[in-house]
């Protein structure tokens, strides 16, 4: 790897919340920060020593903008691949670009989860109304439709279940290449947080319990109600999809628990090639940050401790006007405030997080 030092410059594509906050840390171990993207009004640009804007298509600014980094990474999965690869021609990228071509696409994304022997739902590629009915012919009711592309927080799906019109549904998606899933069994939505070094050195935060509401992340608990044996699977999980991807960097693993006869199991819905919401609470309930740890981690930086600090951690999102509570949460001492620096909160809107620890060496 390329020896990198404080004082050096690491770029980073996307200027969203994730990439601020990766910003801030990486200034504070003495990087410059230089970000890429293309919307002028990026909250990551406020803190960072520069900011590019252009569009991910113009070679030109890219191939500018990475010669001047010591490495690169991206702070969310929908960079085009193709960017990527043009700042991969002038500069380290981590992670690398097949990280992303996986992720952004469902079905590559269940089939390579799937090729590793992993769980994962029932699965069927939809690309027009006489595939989805054989699809759910094969799968059943209740299924949830998915576009393949650019869906998140509940966004691009349609849950399909008995009764409904599945041509409907595919009109309401958009009707775009789409992957069916049969339904889990749920008994709660966990996620394992991890960072990989480049030797292969794995390092996981505990397992997290996430509480969505109309699609999006709401709260996160830490640590979730499950067994050490289930605990062990999900690292176990990371490690493999780290390994399979020749990954560097912080990554999530989104998973189904379900429980049946007394037995836990994990089922993979998706992971995500970046710093992840659900890990927002190692960032004061963790020794390490997931935002340091990524640093250290595209850096070749030694790992830090994922250790929690205290016996309970709760991290709660604030969406859209649930930010105008933020003097009472200022006022609150169980509670630390990040606020992404967004102007108009907007219902669905992601505007901050609030972390809080409890029990036992709180604070």
């Amino acid at each position: 790897m390329t020896r990198i030092a404080p004082g050096d410059v690491i770029g980073i594509l996307g200027g969203g919340q994730l990439g601020r906050m990766i910003a801030v840390e990486a200034a504070r171990l003495g990087l410059d920060v230089h970000v890429f993207n293309d919307d002028p009004r990026s909250p990551a640009f406020h803190v960072a020593a520069r900011a590019t804007t252009a569009d991910f298509a113009d070679t030109e600014a890219l191939a500018e903008f990475a010669k001047g980094c010591a490495v690169v990474t991206y702070e969310f999965e929908n960079v085009p691949v193709a960017a990527a690869e043009a700042v991969a021609a002038h500069a380290p990228l981590r992670p690398g670009a097949k990280a992303l071509a996986t992720a952004q696409d469902r079905l590559a994304e269940k089939s390579f989860v799937a090729d590793l022997g992993i769980a994962v739902a029932p699965f069927r590629a939809v690309d027009d109304a006489a595939s989805l009915a054989r699809a759910l012919d094969e799968i059943g009711r209740p299924a949830v439709l998915k576009t393949r592309r650019f869906g998140y927080d509940g966004k691009g799906q349609a849950v399909i279940r008995e009764g409904d019109d599945a041509d409907a549904a595919f009109a309401a998606i958009g009707g775009k290449p789409a992957i069916l899933e049969g339904f889990v069994p749920f008994a709660a939505e966990v996620s394992v947080v991890a960072a990989r070094a480049a030797d292969g050195t794995l390092a996981a935060y505990d397992l997290c319990a996430n509480r969505h509401e109309g699609g999006i992340l709401a709260q996160t608990t830490v640590p979730a109600a499950v067994s050490p044996a289930t605990e062990a699977a999900a690292r176990d999980i990371a490690a493999r999809i780290g390994e399979a991807l020749d990954y560097v960097g912080v990554f999530a693993v989104e998973m189904f628990l379900v429980r049946e006869g007394g037995e836990e199991r994990l089922v993979v819905n998706e992971m995500a090639p970046r710093v992840h919401n659900s890990g927002h609470w190692t960032d004061v309930g963790a020794q390490t940050s997931q935002f340091e740890q990524h640093v250290r981690a595209v850096c070749g930086w030694p790992l830090g401790p994922t250790t929690r600090r205290a016996p309970r951690v709760t991290m709660e999102n604030l969406v859209g006007a649930e930010v105008e509570a933020w003097r009472d949460l200022l006022a609150d001492p169980a509670a630390r405030l990040t606020l992404y620096g967004k102007g108009e909160a907007r219902p669905g809107r992601k505007m901050g997080h609030v972390t809080r620890l409890s029990g036992a060496g709180e604070g």
